[in-house]
């Protein structure tokens, strides 16, 4: 082979200009406990393909998503800011219930958005699996999601564009069933397959999506949000197992099984492996009697830690400090909206003047550089619909909720039942301290109400009663 000086010249800067933009993938998983991952303390189930990302990458003990709930924590992931600011503060329904809790019908396609950003830095952008930022149910006139700066998206029934929805098998059916047919007016083309193989679905058009991008030596950003491992349970059939647990579990297994697919493609590329940064949580705690949320107490659509701490996963070989390979960060405490702003910083890139995240950069905690965490406190708003949770709805969860340091105070809109726990010492939220700390606890509170009024308002109040 021939080579010329241009040539030469050319293959040798490829690299480098590669290496300014590196990819970046994100794996949300659907309605999955802190404790869930066996590299996260589970003893009932193994998770073999992230226990390898977090063995070649950082675990982080004290991350956060910024709701409990579906809908806001994706929206909070998208935008960077605060879910309250774009009236997206449970999960999104039918036009009439969306209504009833004060919420939007779907996220503002003017919000600002990570995909968005990286597409015009020069990024292939992509969403494959699930969405639920609008257009489910009724709400047909959602925008697709490629208004969101995507080029390429694949979703399930929450969503417009194109879609797989699943079809169901359980030990002894002579031929699948279907669920969710009315979302085929969501977008087409539609790809009926077995629901407990539509992670692989989303993974099997992701990796063309990723081929084709680094063959036009383009990055890539990619969401990859399976429905795994929300409910209902649709395990192969030879894995079905007893009980919501152990259904739960076989679902989890199965999820980490077709995500291994996924993982090795990018390791087992050079041009991908040392040049992409994977990030794997889950978007709120798990659901009561299916998922752990390992040492804390709460679940899915709490503010107890339970219910907002999620088990993040970094994993970049050519990204991440080496030095800290397999190592559990266990003192930066950040959330999923201080995702946006990080990855735009490791992409090189920033947001068009006037974007006002409420997310801050700590790209340099993600790539394990540093152990700082967040400046600013972080709050939380209930789900309006949320105010009673448990069996028969019997428990009275509190309204706010702030994360400030080693404090976290939880109270009411108008900040009485205040109660403060010091999460340093006490994970389980078990020993209010309100008594013994007045000056803390008036501190949170006026900040945390200060917040909340400035937050448009939905109807939690009148839910609430």
């Amino acid at each position: 082979m021939k080579f010329t000086l241009f040539s030469l010249l050319v293959a040798l800067a490829a690299p480098l200009m590669a290496a300014e933009k590196p990819n970046i993938v994100v794996v949300l998983i659907d309605d999955m406990g802190w404790g869930d991952f066996s590299c996260f303390g589970n003893k009932e189930a193994k998770t073999p393909n992230i226990d390898r990302l977090a063995e070649e990458g950082i675990r982080f003990r004290q991350f956060y998503v910024n709701s409990p709930i579906c809908s806001p924590s994706r929206c909070a992931l998208t935008t960077g800011q605060y879910p309250q600011r774009w009236k997206i503060t449970s999960f999104l329904e039918n036009r009439a219930a969306n209504r009833r809790r004060g919420m939007a019908q779907w996220l503002d396609p003017e919000a600002p958005t990570l995909a968005r950003f990286l597409k015009s830095a020069g990024y292939a952008t992509g969403h494959f699996g699930k969405w639920h930022l609008g257009g489910q149910r009724d709400v047909d006139d959602a925008p697709p999601i490629t208004r969101y700066g995507f080029d390429q998206s694949l979703t399930n029934f929450e969503g417009m564009g194109p879609k797989l929805l699943p079809l169901t098998l359980k030990p002894g059916d002579e031929k699948p069933g279907r669920i969710w047919q009315d979302a085929e007016r969501l977008g087409g083309p539609v790809t009926w397959m077995q629901r407990s193989a539509i992670t692989t679905g989303f993974i099997d058009a992701a990796i063309p999506f990723i081929d084709a991008a680094a063959k036009d030596e383009k990055p890539f950003f990619v969401n990859l949000w399976p429905d795994d491992v929300h409910s209902p349970f649709w395990p192969p059939v030879d894995k079905w197992a007893k009980g919501k647990r152990g259904m739960y579990l076989s679902v989890l297994q199965e999820a980490d099984r077709q995500l291994g697919k996924l993982f090795n493609h990018i390791r087992d590329t050079p041009a991908l492996r040392d040049n992409t940064i994977v990030l794997v949580f889950s978007d709120n705690g798990p659901e009561p009697g299916a998922g752990s949320a390992g040492p804390f107490r709460g679940a899915k659509g709490t503010l107890r830690e339970g219910g907002v701490r999620s088990p993040l996963i970094a994993w970049g070989p050519g990204l991440i400090d080496g030095a800290k390979k397999g190592a559990m960060n266990e003192t930066s405490v950040f959330a999923a909206f201080d995702l946006a702003p990080s990855l735009l910083k490791i992409a090189g890139t920033e947001a068009p003047a006037g974007t006002n995240f409420d997310g801050e950069d700590m790209s340099a905690t993600i790539l394990g550089k540093s152990e700082a965490s967040r400046k600013a406190a972080i709050f939380w708003r209930r789900p309006p619909d949320r105010k009673f949770t448990g069996e028969g709805k019997k428990i009275v969860q509190p309204d706010l909720a702030v994360r400030d340091g080693k404090w976290k105070l939880t109270c009411d809109y108008d900040g009485s039942k205040a109660k403060l726990f010091d999460l340093s010492a006490d994970v389980r939220e078990e020993k209010n301290l309100a008594g013994e700390n007045a000056e803390v606890v008036e501190r949170l509170k006026k900040a945390v109400i200060a917040w909340h009024e400035a937050m448009p308002a939905d109807k939690g109040a009148e839910l609430g009663k």
